[in-house]
C-alpha cells in the first residue's frame, strides 16, 4: 500500500486510491486544543496505556455506544494508531504454531501480522453471491483444534459488508464453542449507511472476554496523522499489550492525547457531517460504476470503499 502511495505522491495528475483516508480535515477544535497543551508544555511522557483521563472518557464513550462497560485502569490502551493496536494485539496472543483465520478479501496487514507471529493462516472467502456476509459452513470448516484467534473487520475493508445481527450472533456461538478468540476491527464503526446497522461484537452475550476491540481516531474524526489508535478487551491481554509498548512506543504522543480528548468531549456533529457527506458520494458513484460493461459492484453498507468485481471486464477487454 506504502509503495504506491509514495509513487502517487511523486507524480502529477494522479489521483490516489491506495490509501483508506478521509478526506476531510481534523475539526478546528480539536487542532486549537493542541495549540493550547503546546503552550501549556503538556510535552512529557505519560502512561504507556494511556492518560487515565483519556481512558476514562473513552470507558464512558463505549458504554453509552455498545452497552459495554470497561475498566478504564485494566481494559483499556491507547497507541500510536490502529496498526500498532493491531501488532500488539497479535504479538500478545498468538504464538508459532497457532492458526489464525482471516476473512478474506481483508485488510493486508493482518495476514503479514500472521506470519510475523509465526502462525498458520487460515482465509475464508467472503462471496460476492453471499453479498460479502459470512457463510457459517466456510467458517465452522475453517476451525480446527488449534485456532486461536479469528479476525473480523466490521463493517469491512474493502467490501464495505456491515455483518447482520444474525451473523454475529452465530460466530458468537461458535467462537464459544470451539473457544476461540477474536479479534474485532471497528475502525469503520461510524461510518455505516442505508440499512447497515453496526454491532460491536462484544456486546453480545458472554463475549466481552473473548473479544479484542480494536478502534481508533483515524476514520471517526479525520484524524489519520495524529496516530490515535486503542484496544480494548480482558486485562491480561491488555497487560501484555502494555509491555509491549514499554519496549517500542514508550506511549501515545502526548499532544494527539490531548487531541483525542478534546474529540472525545467537543462537538460531535462532525462525525455525521463527514458519514453524509459519504453517504451522498456512495449514492452517486455506486450507479455510474454499476454501469461500467463487465463490473459487478454489490452496494457497501460501510465504511467507504467501492469493490467491484472485475472478472468479466477483464474477459471484455481479451485479459
Amino acid at each position: 500500500i506504502r509503495k504506491y502511495f509514495d509513487l502517487a505522491s511523486e507524480m502529477e495528475g494522479v489521483i490516489s486510491l491506495g490509501v483508506g483516508e478521509p478526506d476531510f480535515d481534523t475539526p478546528a477544535p480539536i487542532k486549537e486544543a493542541v495549540i493550547k497543551a503546546l503552550e501549556e508544555n503538556y510535552t512529557h511522557y505519560g502512561s504507556n496505556r494511556g492518560y487515565p483521563a483519556l481512558r476514562k472518557l473513552l470507558s464512558e464513550k463505549l458504554e453509552k455506544e455498545t452497552g459495554v462497560s470497561y475498566d478504564p485502569e485494566t481494559e483499556i490502551i491507547f497507541t500510536t494508531g490502529g496498526a500498532e493496536a493491531l501488532n500488539n494485539a497479535f504479538m500478545a496472543v498468538v504464538d508459532p504454531g497457532d492458526e489464525v483465520i482471516v476473512f478474506s478479501p481483508a485488510f493486508i496487514t493482518y495476514e503479514n501480522l500472521v506470519h510475523m507471529c509465526g502462525a498458520k493462516l487460515v482465509k475464508v472467502p467472503l462471496k460476492k453471491e453471499n453479498n460479502y456476509q459470512i457463510d457459517m459452513d466456510d467458517l465452522k470448516a475453517a476451525v480446527t483444534d488449534k485456532t486461536k484467534l479469528l479476525v473480523m473487520n466490521n463493517p469491512n475493508n474493502p467490501t464495505g459488508a456491515v455483518y447482520s445481527k444474525e451473523c454475529l450472533e452465530q460466530v458468537c456461538e461458535l467462537a464459544k464453542e470451539k473457544n476461540f478468540l477474536i479479534l474485532s476491527d471497528e475502525m469503520y464503526s461510524r461510518l455505516v449507511y442505508g440499512d447497515g446497522k453496526f454491532y460491536s461484537i462484544a456486546s453480545f452475550p458472554d463475549m466481552k472476554e473473548r473479544t479484542i476491540i480494536i478502534n481508533g481516531f483515524s476514520k471517526t474524526y479525520a484524524m489519520t496523522g495524529w496516530r490515535v489508535g486503542f484496544a480494548v478487551g480482558d486485562p491480561e491481554i491488555i497487560s501484555g499489550m502494555a509491555k509491549i509498548i514499554s519496549q517500542t512506543t514508550s506511549n501515545l504522543t502526548a499532544v494527539s492525547q490531548y487531541a483525542a480528548i478534546e474529540a472525545l468531549t467537543g462537538d460531535q456533529s462532525s462525525i455525521e457531517e463527514m458519514r453524509q457527506a459519504f453517504e451522498e458520494r456512495l449514492n452517486t458513484i455506486y450507479p455510474l460504476l454499476a454501469e461500467v460493461p463487465g463490473f459487478e459492484v454489490i452496494k457497501p453498507q460501510g465504511a467507504f470503499y467501492l469493490f467491484p468485481n472485475v472478472k468479466k471486464a477483464m474477459e471484455i477487454k481479451g485479459y
